[in-house]
């Protein structure tokens, strides 16, 4: 699905990423973990188009997308969510998932004007789309309620609707279980666990290690821009480098 070939970006003299390679794998969750200030969130960025890398490559099933805008790899089939899930707070549910499917209708200023027929369709499409990804993530029944009046683990499963709602081959997931509790993050990753159950490919940053532990296929560990282990769940907790870098002895010891 994605392949990164020696992929470094620097900021101003600095490597927040550096050299990194690796690759993807249809219909896995894979995940990406390091401490604070490791890369994680700009190896994201790049991956989605956010920021241009200063080397390397890009591949997204097989096609060369190196350097795409954003809205080129939304269209491609790359989504991407946020540690801080921003919604319209002042719209409902619904409207602010309507946005997300936009990017795949034709309607232009002209549409809007003379109220054409294939603007009308599109919209409908658009909120038909919406409801679907709202019913996935188990939400249909707060549709119309207003976004600033919903839970941070609403907020959460919002977020990750707004991605279905773009057609998505491939989500990356910044976060997905930040400030939930145990509880509700054993239900996101079941939810992450059937959205890879329904054809989709899953790579996210997580700081919770019990839940990558459980749930990733393959972990890509960074620490200071650079890759310094990668392997399934039981390679990664016995791994002496990321035992001192980031895991801990008593972590690797469970």
């Amino acid at each position: 699905m994605l392949e990164v070939i020696a992929l470094s970006k620097q900021f101003f003299g600095l490597t927040a990423v550096d050299q990194v390679s690796t690759r993807f794998e249809c219909g896995q969750v894979s995940a990406i973990i390091g401490p604070n200030g490791a890369g994680k969130t700009t190896f994201f960025n790049l991956v989605a188009g956010t920021y241009k890398p200063s080397s390397g490559q890009i591949l997204f099933k097989g096609q060369d997308v190196t350097g795409l805008r954003a809205d080129h790899m939304a269209r491609l089939g790359v989504a991407r969510t946020f540690q801080s899930t921003h919604l319209f707070d002042n719209a409902t549910i619904i409207d602010n998932l309507i946005v997300g499917h936009r990017l795949r209708t034709r309607s232009g200023l002209w549409d809007v004007l003379a109220n054409t027929k294939r603007l009308r369709q599109e919209e409908r499409v658009c909120r038909d789309r919406a409801l679907e990804a709202l019913d996935f993530v188990g939400l249909a029944h707060i549709s119309h309620r207003i976004a600033a009046d919903i839970t941070q683990e609403e907020r959460k499963r919002v977020a990750l609707a707004l991605a279905l709602a773009t057609d998505p081959e491939l989500l990356l997931l910044d976060e997905p279980a930040g400030g939930v509790n145990p509880e509700e993050t054993v239900g996101l990753a079941a939810l992450i666990r059937k959205l890879v159950d329904h054809g989709r490919t899953v790579c996210l940053i997580e700081h919770k290690m019990d839940m990558i532990m459980r749930l990733a296929d393959k972990i890509v560990v960074l620490n200071n821009g650079s890759k310094i282990a990668e392997g399934t769940p039981a390679e990664i907790r016995r791994d002496p480098q990321v035992i001192d870098a980031y895991l801990g002895v008593d972590h690797a010891a469970l």
